[in-house]
């Protein structure tokens, strides 16, 4: 579905480059993480999915379009929808329901039709008893999933989130990674997910790590989260239950790396005790 190819970026002649000759491939319907310290490209990168950014060398292909292609960018940012780390920057109107009918609108697409998206889409992201209510007086979390939802109503076969938790509180983040996650699972959208918190990465299907620009580490949860000596030294650090289950093992306790959430390490340690 995405492909990059050699893909190198520079934000100014003089800088140096914030992408360096970065070679992916992200199939449909997975889920795939992304994380690296402040930096480190993967926001960047992630900008380069619909067209906001373009390579300075290679390729960023999306469905086979790619973005260097003036005349294909409609059609990726039809399929590509992104949201961004500030919901307050996202929204555009009063109304839940008026912001979410923002995208097809701009579209022009009929109103019974956007009747029917935005209806579908808020209640996707849980957030239909909200359609009449102020935009501004929601949560920093019901607002993000509004955000969410504005880019459903688009039917998009992407969604990028670029660092789309960094400012809520727990509950906020722990509401929107929910709605993600059932996207994902239940309604087979393909996300990408940028992040430096790694608990978000326990989720997903593939985690690449990146650093100066490269991707330095790519591969499942479970393998990447092994690696913590080398992840602190890129300045990530690995989930609390990881952390837990890597002071088991120096006590002699070794679990198997599929222990990554609270309920994994309970059914793991209780027989043990």
């Amino acid at each position: 579905m995405i492909e990059f190819k050699g893909v190198t970026f520079r934000y100014d002649s003089e800088g140096s480059d914030a992408l360096k000759g970065i070679d992916l491939q992200i199939p449909d319907g997975v889920f795939l993480v992304i994380a690296g310290h402040n930096g480190s490209g993967k926001s960047t990168l992630s900008k380069h999915i619909n067209g906001l950014l373009l390579p300075a060398q290679g390729q960023v292909l999306v469905n086979g379009l790619d973005t260097k292609d003036e005349a294909s960018l409609l059609a990726i940012r039809q399929q590509v929808g992104m949201v961004f780390q500030n919901p307050d920057n996202q929204l555009v109107t009063t109304i839940v329901e008026e912001d979410v009918a923002f995208g097809p609108e701009n579209l022009g697409i009929p109103s019974p039709e956007i009747r029917a998206r935005v209806d579908k889409a808020l209640q996707k992201v849980g957030m239909t008893a909200y359609a009449g209510s102020a935009a501004h007086k929601l949560s920093g979390g019901q607002k993000q999933r509004i955000a969410i939802a504005g880019m459903l109503a688009m039917e998009p076969d992407i969604l990028v989130l670029d660092e789309a938790t960094a400012m809520l509180d727990p509950k906020g983040r722990e509401e929107l990674l929910s709605t993600v996650r059932d996207l994902n699972k239940k309604n087979g959208m393909t996300v990408v997910m940028i992040t430096q918190y790694m608990e978000e990465a326990v989720m997903a299907d593939r985690l690449i790590v990146m650093s100066d620009g490269q991707i330095v580490m790519d591969d499942t949860p479970q393998q990447i989260f092994t690696r913590g000596s080398e992840l602190r030294t890129l300045g990530l650090d690995v989930p609390e239950i990881v952390r837990i289950r890597e002071d088991l093992a120096e006590r002699g306790i070794p679990l198997s790396p599929s222990v990554l959430t609270d309920s994994d390490l309970a059914e793991a340690v209780c027989p043990l005790l």
